[in-house]
């Protein structure tokens, strides 16, 4: 066995240390990348944002984090100038997708309204929005039961916190955008949006002192209601119970969700195809406020809206009532609109129904609110 040259043993030695020298420090730029990705994220959107859940949604690689606080909450509620906290924090993960978190105070100071939308919306056209249940005052919403398909899905999840401090309250909301296939239809693709929502409002509310009663750990959550779901109105039970039917406006079928504390409820009415006919819609706090924002009075000064009246109509197929919630909460909204275009709804409407389904939709909906007895239209 030839012997190897103490100047090549020395040699290839130094070469194996250099080597190892450069593992190790490729290594701590790994690290640091990673490190300083979930520092980043330890840091979003005031620091209440949960690594964990955003890492099952949007995987493990590197993330582009960016962040935005403004205003504050102060807990002026309605004797002051309103909460103007306004925080925004996007994720966004190479390949996989991005989350955004928005997070507002509620109410908002006044001068922000009619200015656009005073809070982040939430998909309620083509689906009807769940509530998220367990006692969480929530929504899970999307344009689309499915998601995937070659196309970036996106579902919003929203979470209403009523604060302990009279009529003040934290809205967080979710929008999750994923580049890769993905279905709804998998109960756990649900559940990693719920939760990154759930886990948010948790921190949220002991990070802004908000006090609010947090609902239990979400096990399930429904899929958003479809167009063709559609089933007899006789016999509904959730957000459509107790809703007539009508011979003349050709009412008798609904789309409907369970009601379950959610902020905003909505109740479909359809003909015997299942085509539109009426839209029930119900406001709570944060969404009741936004909502009577975007009206103003006329300028003839003749018509009120819902933002100077309880209760009343607007327009030619159209009705209002409103309702006082416990806990110097926003006073709840109801409204009824023609939902078929330029169908018979709008063009001869029935109005003596419509006074009847919203009464039926309104006075149901408080009760389950704790809110008082509607204040409702007259003829």
């Amino acid at each position: 066995m030839a012997l190897i040259p103490r100047w090549l043993t020395r040699r290839r030695s130094r070469a194996l240390m250099a080597v190892a020298v450069a593992l190790t420090a490729l290594a701590a730029v790994i690290v640091w990348f990673a490190g300083s990705g979930d520092r980043a994220l330890d840091e979003a959107c005031d620091g209440v944002l949960p690594v964990d859940d955003v890492r099952a949604v949007l995987g493990d690689g590197d993330v582009e984090v960016t962040n935005r606080t403004e205003g504050s909450f102060d807990g002026t509620g309605r004797s002051g100038r309103g909460n103007s906290l306004s925080v925004r924090c996007e994720v966004k993960a190479e390949g996989t997708g991005s989350l955004t978190v928005s997070i507002a105070g509620s109410p908002r100071p006044e001068d922000e309204y009619g200015e656009g939308e005073l809070y982040a919306a939430v998909p309620a056209r083509d689906t009807l929005p769940v509530p998220l249940g367990h006692g969480w005052s929530g929504l899970f919403a999307t344009d689309s039961a499915r998601l995937g398909d070659g196309e970036d899905g996106e579902a919003t999840t929203a979470v209403l916190l009523p604060c302990a401090k009279g009529g003040d309250s934290l809205l967080i909301t979710v929008d999750t955008v994923l580049g890769r296939d993905i279905t709804l239809d998998d109960p756990s693709a649900r559940l990693d949006f719920v939760r990154t929502a759930t886990a948010t409002a948790e921190a949220a509310d002991d990070h802004w002192d908000c006090g609010a009663r947090l609902g239990k750990p979400v096990r399930g959550v429904d899929l958003p209601v479809n167009e063709d779901e559609y089933e007899p109105l006789i016999g509904a039970e959730g957000t459509c119970a107790g809703v007539p039917t009508a011979a003349r406006s050709a009412v008798s079928t609904a789309r409907e969700t369970a009601r379950e504390g959610a902020p905003r409820e909505t109740c479909a009415l359809g003909a015997r195809d299942g085509s539109p006919r009426y839209r029930l819609e119900a406001y709570y706090g944060p969404y009741a406020e936004d909502a009577r924002s975007q009206f103003t009075r006329d300028y003839d000064y003749e018509n009120v809206t819902p933002a100077e009246k309880p209760a009343g109509r607007l327009g030619r197929s159209a009705y209002w009532a409103g309702a006082t919630c416990p806990r110097g909460a926003e006073s709840a909204l109801y409204l009824i609109r023609a939902d078929d275009a330029d169908g018979d709804a709008r063009r001869s409407p029935d109005l003596s129904y419509e006074r009847a389904a919203l009464k039926a939709f309104a006075t149901r909906s408080a009760a389950h609110h704790g809110c008082e007895a509607p204040s409702l239209p007259g003829g």
